[in-house]
């Protein structure tokens, strides 16, 4: 499948767009307000709104096409943005099936573009959700990076009172390079300014794609990113496999279903429908329902879903009403979302449970596959307990007590838990 993916998507991306370079564009056959206004007075925001000849002739050409789909296109999932996001071109619906997008990514567009262009170019499709990835172009062009995100959050209001239920999936600015004129200390204050907005946003969720795709510079890596700016191939992939989980939790995406039943000897400590045989440290009860009040745990398409954060927060925990007094063994799968951290309370001591790749502690890990499902076992033998991930040994022989519950984390970030069983020794 992975093959076939890879495959269909380098076909498709046989024609890049690039943010902020000369090309060419047919001319311009749309109506007047399609074009780009001549000045900045009375056009809501601030900031730049570029006027190249280029530009201008690619933003009206794009608007004007999209117009004659305004039918075809209603209620879509939005990938709205600059050339990142126009340089999809057509691989969104294979590397998405059953889902129906709408690709509105202008190269070279700024936020105060993308919030000039949001009611017909986006808010008449009335759209299902949005994915929304602004912002690099605005850097080039030296706002301040106050300035840009104050223009997105007058996107964000707009988008809440065109419909305050629609999911918006917001991807952190990725890195790129000084040499683009984009700065990652500059960058790095965007991400941190979107974020700081979003607190009163709970139909946005943040996908933490500057971790996900930065190196340890904070600067785009030229094995995916060629030019410091553009994902290749490999990038494209990376995307969507980051976003594909968040669509699913969100419910812009179907889940792939699961069949799974436990081995002989295994019962499962989750059903997959609600969080009945659990319990959230306020002592509310829990069977029944799908999520805890305060939302940080929700169990969705078969997972026990830890939640993203929109603001700083204590971590919590969620444990099991039973307790396990004897030996043991726990499996379970997990999958993180990029930088996300959870954690496995096993009676009390805690096992990270991360995206291991980016934010550790087992930074060595061969079998850990980033973005995919890993399974971890927990052997508990006369008081002590060894783990492993995909096999291999993350912690061996450590103390844990005569008994107490099974429990995860949140932390933050999304990470998804299923297929939870145990196999008590009698």
């Amino acid at each position: 499948m992975k093959l076939l993916v890879t495959a269909c998507l380098a076909a498709l991306l046989a024609a890049p767009a690039f943010v902020g370079s000369a090309q060419t564009a047919a001319a311009p056959t749309a109506a007047s307000r399609f074009t780009i206004p001549a000045t900045d007075d009375g056009l809501p925001g601030a900031g730049p709104i570029r006027r190249m000849e280029w530009f201008q002739k690619l933003w009206t050409e794009r608007r004007s096409g999209w117009a004659k789909r305004l039918q075809q296109d209603q209620g879509a999932i939005v990938f709205l943005g600059d050339s990142i996001t126009q340089g999809w071109n057509n691989t969104l619906n294979p590397l998405f099936p059953g889902v129906k997008i709408a690709n509105r990514g202008i190269s070279g567009d700024t936020t105060r573009g993308v919030l000039i262009r949001l009611q017909e170019d986006v808010l008449a499709l009335n759209p299902r959700g949005v994915v929304l990835l602004i912002g690099t172009n605005d850097l080039e062009e030296q706002a301040a990076p106050e300035t840009v995100a104050a223009n997105l959050r007058l996107i964000v209001a707009a988008l809440r009172r065109h419909n305050p239920a629609m999911p918006v999936v917001l991807c952190n600015v990725f890195p790129s390079s000084a040499t683009k004129k984009r700065p990652g200390d500059q960058i790095k204050t965007v991400n941190r300014l979107y974020f700081a907005g979003l607190k009163d946003e709970p139909q946005v969720t943040v996908l933490d794609t500057w971790t996900l795709f930065a190196n340890t510079q904070g600067d785009a890596k030229p094995e995916e990113f060629p030019d410091l700016l553009h994902p290749n191939t490999a990038g494209y992939l990376k995307w969507a496999a980051a976003l594909r989980p968040v669509l699913e939790t969100v419910g812009l995406a179907p889940a792939w279903p699961d069949d799974f039943k436990p081995e002989p000897g295994f019962e499962s400590l989750f059903n997959g429908r609600d969080l009945t045989g659990w319990v959230h440290p306020d002592g509310a009860a829990l069977d029944g329902k799908t999520a805890t009040a305060d939302g940080r745990f929700a169990a969705k398409n078969g997972r026990l879903v830890v939640t993203v954060a929109r603001v700083e927060r204590p971590t919590l925990k969620l444990m099991t009403t039973r307790k396990f007094p004897g030996d043991f063994v726990l499996k379970l799968e997990f999958r993180a979302s990029p930088n996300a951290d959870s954690g496995l309370f096993v009676r009390d001591p805690q096992l990270q449970v991360r995206d291991y790749v980016l934010a550790g502690p087992y930074f060595t890990l061969k079998n850990y596959q980033p973005l995919e499902w890993n399974e971890i076992v927990v052997t508990v033998r006369g008081g002590l307990a060894h783990a492993t991930c995909n096999g291999e040994v993350l912690v061996d022989a450590f103390p844990v007590p005569p008994t107490g519950p099974i429990g995860v984390e949140s932390d933050h970030g999304q990470l998804e838990y299923r297929r939870i069983r145990i196999s008590e020794s009698r």
